[in-house]
């Protein structure tokens, strides 16, 4: 993982870094017997989401897989300013960063499933703005003036935690361009979509005179190693109801799918929400009444990892020729460990791609 914020670093060279989702669906120690274990493997990066009502703390998890490996590079994917203080996540921040020395990085974005569930507004670009200056200025060290009331600064700062924004919208990518020190698409891999997304980031660096090219740049994506796509695409159609019922028709359009029927603001039998459904099998019923299972199929080969090592492998290999550096890959759902994700990549694709 980069470890600087100045717009010198060179992401250009280096084979792309693969990356897993650990959700902290676990006592802390037991996440990071996982963490260990994608370390062993040959993964470069794991990626904790945060939602206090979801998961565990991510920062007391992060803590635990610091003490239990030596090298691979961890990151909040993401953490937001909204249910914590920009004060507090730096404080957070600098107390994992020195107990992983170089290899921490901090991902914000507006809330999502931390904010939904108690009743906050998702975080908008100004706010992200101030946060991220506040937080920049506290890592290194420097005071903060605390709205005109009192200058502040954080004692034994790290002023080598990367601040990496998770942007969808064009506004936020653009944001993301401009001042953070990369980015994580929400956009798949499909190369359309990616296309539109660093675009829009480019725009964002170069509006405020920075390489976009030095910029640090992870996709996140379902993954799963099989040789049956339509079972498993199946199990993705809560992930395209929920972009259809946040007014993704057009995303999903570039896969082909026309969601016939509106999905409901609240889906009746799923809870909290469709992406992080507690009862995934039910999910994927009542979803079937908008997503058929070739929709599913068509929406895992645009914009999901899903299919053999040989396959998952060539699309890895695409997307560093578009520009990608980091990819995290995760499992279809958000409460056990991705163990089975963890191993099968482990065994078959991570060995193929360093093969080159």
């Amino acid at each position: 993982m980069s470890v600087h914020h100045d717009s010198d670093t060179d992401t250009d060279e280096g084979p792309l870094r693969i990356g897993v989702r650990v959700p902290p669906c676990d006592r802390a120690d037991r996440v990071a017997r996982s963490v260990r274990r994608a370390e062993e493997l040959g993964f470069d990066q794991v990626w904790f989401p945060d939602s206090q009502l979801l998961w565990r703390d991510v920062f007391t998890t992060l803590t635990a897989a610091a003490f239990a490996t030596e090298h691979i590079g961890l990151g909040t994917a993401v953490t937001n300013l909204a249910t914590r203080h920009p004060s507090v996540v730096a404080s957070a921040a600098r107390s994992v960063a020195e107990l992983a020395p170089g290899r921490f990085t901090l991902g914000l974005g507006v809330g999502n499933s931390s904010v939904a569930p108690i009743g906050l507004r998702q975080t908008g670009s100004a706010q992200l703005r101030e946060g991220l200056g506040m937080l920049r200025a506290l890592l290194d060290g420097r005071e903060w003036d605390f709205e005109g009331k009192v200058r502040s600064r954080l004692r034994d700062p790290q002023p080598t935690v990367p601040l990496h924004l998770a942007a969808s919208g064009p506004r936020n990518l653009r944001l993301a361009g401009e001042i953070a020190d990369g980015v994580i698409l929400l956009s798949g891999v499909s190369p359309r979509t990616l296309a539109a997304a660093t675009a829009r980031v480019r725009e964002g660096a170069e509006s405020a005179g920075r390489n976009a090219d030095m910029l640090p740049v992870t996709v996140s994506a379902f993954c799963a190693v099989t040789d049956d796509i339509e079972t498993e695409a199946r199990r993705i159609k809560p992930i395209c109801a929920s972009i259809a019922q946040n007014g993704g028709a057009s995303f999903l359009a570039l896969a082909g799918i026309d969601v016939d029927v509106d999905v409901p603001e609240t889906v009746e039998g799923v809870y909290p929400d469709l992406v992080h459904a507690e009862d995934w099998d039910a999910a994927v019923g009542i979803c079937s009444a908008w997503i058929s299972d070739e929709a599913a199929v068509r929406f895992a080969e645009e914009f999901c990892l899903i299919g053999t090592a040989a396959q998952i492998t060539q699309r890895l290999r695409t997307l560093r020729e578009l520009g990608v550096t980091d990819v995290f890959l995760q499992h279809v759902g958000s409460y056990d460990l991705p163990t089975d994700l963890i191993e099968s990549v482990g065994a078959s694709v991570l060995p193929a791609l360093r093969r080159g």
